[in-house]
């Protein structure tokens, strides 16, 4: 029998494998607000380039007022789930501000959208049933099918033609409820999923659709809708789950929105819903001064796709290897993890916060430095950024 020690041991051993391999994800800490530039905990001013904040809200005065505001109204946590006592009335308006936005029948808070997504699939679906799944989903939906005991089939990333067969083999299973699972935007790669070609083989075939669209509410789509918008699908997909720790402000919690049965059920039977305190009331009143702001202008989704597509080309023009599209989400490829952790941290030195993204987070052999436009990113900062990657790129002998 393994003593304490020793067990521990096999831990550490498996962390100095993960150093050896060059996969190790370091922390550095920050001393400020987040935003298009950040102090690091040495005093170091860095542009940030690897956050979610895509609509620059992380520190916004309006929502950190409407924050203030809230502790003073509604005090600083509930202590309690929903059902208990832990519904408070502006969670309820959040829920409507949310289905008024996305255009659906309604939605249900949790505290993150990976509890959104672990929280949905063995709620709805049983032995009788077949998940389908796209193979570069997230992996908290990942997580939430293995949760569930319906058949589960995926399909190769973003092919219609794959979908199709898995949705002929689960109707050969004999599946009851067919359920097809994406990404609204893969965010290791920034493409965008063909939602038409879902909602149209879904019609087709019977089944449900189940967008996760955590990388797009708020700024995808003329409106910042969403990839429904974008895609001209709004209204025939049945499940959205999301998040309000991104582009919404860059907090916490996530909502799965869709048809009123789906959401009705989820109440009652969604586990992370039923057994986690409700999302603080701070979080909630900030959210609800968010959509007013997404209401009355696109300003800042505006900026923003003006910003990305002129950092796309800035890359593209000077020979880097980036994967195609209009998403804020920019891979720049680099293949070989060592190499790409080399490389984030000099361009860290130079002043460019980046991460080195490499397995499990994505495929090995397909390590990248994910870049991340935000909405308050200016021009000079992009220029910037193109002038370290180049400069990294030569002294690292890649040119």
């Amino acid at each position: 029998m393994a003593r304490k020690n020793d067990i521990l041991s096999i831990f550490a051993g498996t962390v100095e494998e993960i150093k050896e391999a060059g996969l190790f994800k370091g922390e550095a800490s920050i001393a400020s607000a987040q935003g298009a530039r950040v102090r690091l905990e040495d005093g170091r001013e860095v542009i940030n380039m690897c956050a979610n904040n895509y609509l620059g809200l992380g520190d916004s005065p309006r929502l950190i007022e409407a924050a203030k505001r809230t502790y003073d109204e509604r005090g600083y946590g509930m202590a309690s789930v929903r059902f208990i006592c832990g519904t408070q009335d502006i969670h309820k308006q959040l829920e409507e501000r949310i289905s008024r936005f996305l255009g659906t029948d309604d939605t249900i808070l949790y505290s993150s959208c990976f509890d959104a997504n672990g929280g949905l699939f063995e709620t709805l679906l049983g032995p009788e049933d077949a998940v389908i799944s796209d193979e570069l989903n997230h992996a908290s939906i990942i997580d939430g099918v293995r949760l569930c005991k319906a058949k589960r089939l995926r399909y190769k990333n973003n092919d219609m033609e794959d979908l199709e067969n898995r949705l002929k083999d689960a109707d050969a299973l004999g599946a009851r409820i067919k359920l097809i699972a994406t990404d609204g935007v893969f965010s290791m790669d920034g493409i965008i999923c063909n939602l038409k070609g879902v909602c149209d083989l879904a019609d087709r075939y019977n089944a449900l659709v189940m967008v996760d669209d955590s990388h797009a509410v708020g700024f995808v789509g003329k409106h910042g809708r969403g990839t429904p918008e974008y895609n001209g699908v709004e209204g025939r997909v049945d499940i959205i789950t999301g998040t309000l720790g991104k582009a919404l402000g860059g907090a916490s919690g996530g909502y799965t929105s869709g048809r009123k049965e789906i959401i009705d059920l989820l109440r009652q039977r969604s586990r992370p819903y039923l057994f986690s305190n409700t999302l603080a009331p701070a979080i909630v009143g900030a959210s609800l001064e968010l959509f007013d702001m997404l209401e009355e202008s696109t300003a800042l989704r505006d900026q923003l796709e003006d910003t990305t597509a002129y950092y796309r080309k800035q890359l593209t023009d000077n020979g880097f290897d980036i994967i195609p599209g209009t998403h804020p989400c920019v891979p720049v490829m680099l293949y070989d993890e060592k190499l790409a952790g080399e490389f984030a941290r000099r361009m860290m030195e130079k002043g460019v916060y980046v991460v080195a993204f490499s397995f499990p987070v994505v495929p090995k052999g397909k390590a990248r430095i994910r870049t991340q436009v935000c909405a308050s990113h200016t021009r000079e900062d992009i220029d910037f950024i193109v002038k370290c990657f180049i400069e990294v790129r030569q002294e690292m002998g890649l040119a």
